[in-house]
Order: C-alpha cells, then sequence, then structure tokens
C-alpha cells in the first residue's frame, strides 16, 4: 500500500467521471495500520490515506452484489467491535477515531463533487445501509451480516454536504 495525500485524490476522480455511480462506506474490522486490498481507500487512524488501486474504476471486492461502479472506502479500525440486536455498538481497543470520520467525510465529499455524483443517500451508504436492504443487516438472519460504520451514515453524508457546501461558496 501506498500512503498518499488528499489533493492526490484528484489524479484519480477525472477517469472516473460518468463511471462511477456509488461510493460504500466500510471499516476492516482490523487494526489500526492494517490496509486491505478489497477497497480503493484506506483511512489510517491519524487520517492518513493508502492505496494500491490504479484508479477508482478498478473494481474491488467490497460490497456483495455491487462492486460494478463504485467505490469502496474503509476505515483502518474496528477490531473487536460488536452489535447486539438492540443496535447496541461496542467497540474495543480500535474504536473508530475522530481523525478517520472526519477524513472520511472530506473524501467522500471531494469525490462526490469531483466525479459529478450526489453525496446524499443511497449515492453514499455505508456497508450496514446496504447490508439492511440486501438482506444481510443486524436484523436479517444470515451468518454473515455486516453492519460497517452502524448509525454513522448520516452523520458522514452530513459532515461531507457541510465540507462541500464550504468548497463550494
Amino acid at each position: 500500500m501506498n500512503q498518499i495525500n488528499f489533493q492526490d485524490l484528484s489524479n484519480y476522480t477525472v477517469p472516473a467521471r460518468g463511471q462511477i455511480n456509488r461510493i460504500y462506506l466500510h471499516w476492516t474490522a482490523g487494526r489500526y495500520g492494517q490496509h486491505f486490498s478489497y477497497y480503493h481507500l484506506n483511512i489510517d487512524a491519524d487520517g492518513s490515506l493508502w492505496t494500491d488501486m490504479y484508479g477508482f474504476t478498478d473494481k474491488r471486492a467490497h460490497t456483495w452484489r455491487r462492486n460494478s461502479n463504485a467505490i469502496g472506502i474503509a476505515l483502518d479500525c474496528a477490531y473487536g467491535s460488536s452489535i447486539d440486536y438492540d443496535g447496541q455498538v461496542t467497540h474495543g481497543d480500535y474504536p473508530p477515531t475522530e481523525a478517520q470520520i472526519d477524513m472520511l467525510s472530506k473524501v467522500v465529499a471531494k469525490l462526490c463533487i469531483e466525479i459529478g455524483i450526489p453525496i446524499g443517500y443511497p449515492t453514499v451508504m455505508t456497508h450496514a445501509e446496504v447490508a439492511d436492504i440486501d438482506g444481510y443487516g443486524i436484523f436479517d438472519s444470515d451468518p454473515d451480516m455486516r453492519w460497517d460504520l452502524y448509525g454513522l451514515g448520516d452523520e458522514i453524508r452530513m459532515r461531507a454536504e457541510r465540507y462541500a457546501y464550504e468548497w463550494e461558496h
């Protein structure tokens, strides 16, 4: 994996215009500093960006049945986290950090602006939101349930919209 800076993202957005129409947000369920190639971008605990992609049009295996024309972004975190049937999340030693959530929001805003897609739902969704739609969320019986960033989708989209507004005005 290579570290890139926020401005470097623009090198990948122009070729993705007209080819990308969704962004899916994840966590790796790993430790800080543990990056995975399933995603186009990994965001570490300090907000740093990591990738091994050639471009956002590279197909990555991040979201079941939804990888075409989509970008997968993951926070390097959530190892040891759990969720109960009431949706109460308990994090272990690797919770999502404020730096990760903030950088994720900035990245979403930048990608949506530069690729030309809306920031809102359902264009930008967490894996938990997708899993609820596709039948493998926390209230389904699928043993391979997903709940990445459960309950954080609205906050991330709202922050991204604020960043986009600030940058455009």
